[in-house]
């Protein structure tokens, strides 16, 4: 049996800026944002629909959204599709305007 090794931890381009209180939730609410987009298009690429073969009834079908939320979560801690980022910049223009 072949084993997978373990994916290196990812890169970022620099250091992650020192960020102040209200430059930190605006970036907290982008990463949100972004984690609710994510789980929109995992759901509409078909995670957590229930299996023919194996279908877990109603239940299963309740508790996919979880599912996709949190891997959604995971994505953006990961580094995400780069919308967090974005989202961010935007905020804080019109934050500051």
């Amino acid at each position: 049996m072949m084993t997978i090794p373990a994916l290196p931890p990812p890169r970022f381009a620099g250091p992650m800026p020192d960020y102040t209180n209200a430059d930190a939730q605006l970036r907290d609410a982008a990463e949100k944002l972004e984690a609710t987009f994510l789980s929109e298009m995992l759901k509409s690429a078909g995670l957590g629909t229930p299996r023919d073969a194996f279908g877990g009834g109603q239940g299963e079908e309740q508790f996919s959204s979880f599912l996709r939320e949190a891997q959604a979560e995971e994505l953006v801690k990961a580094g995400g599709i780069g919308l967090a980022q974005s989202l961010f910049e935007a905020m804080k223009v019109g934050a500051n305007a």
